[in-house]
């Protein structure tokens, strides 16, 4: 089993910018691709950025430009860099992990096995 903790979520101004940290433990040697996704209130969970173990990476289209997505094998730890905020980016972010080995990034909920409890990201205008 793998676990996924998610933190550095917070209250910012539009602007603004946070890095969030997802901290993997547990079965970590069984982890290829990892992901961020968000869910704002009444909406479906999206996706935001991915990672595949062989470092590919691919954002949504909203995103571009403003966050940034990276990965440290050593400290088992993904971090999402969230620069010039936006009231639309304000959600819960959670982190995902999968056990498929790919180069792809994978973008769909589907192809993550494991998630973190989720971190909430307020920005306010």
């Amino acid at each position: 089993q793998v676990q996924l903790v998610e933190s550095g979520g917070g209250l910012v101004q539009a602007g603004g910018s946070l890095r969030l940290s997802c901290a993997a433990s547990g079965r970590t040697f069984v982890m290829y691709g990892m992901g961020w996704f968000r869910q704002a209130p009444g909406k479906e969970r999206e996706f935001v950025a991915a990672i595949s173990w062989s470092g590919s990476i691919s954002y949504a289209d909203s995103v571009k430009g403003r966050f940034t997505i990276s990965r440290d094998g050593a400290k088992n730890t993904m971090y999402l860099q969230m620069n010039s905020l936006k009231p639309e980016d304000m959600a819960v972010y959670y982190c995902a992990a999968a056990d498929v080995v790919t180069n792809r990034p994978l973008s769909a909920t589907s192809e993550y096995r494991y998630w973190g409890q989720g971190t909430q990201v307020t920005v306010s205008s």
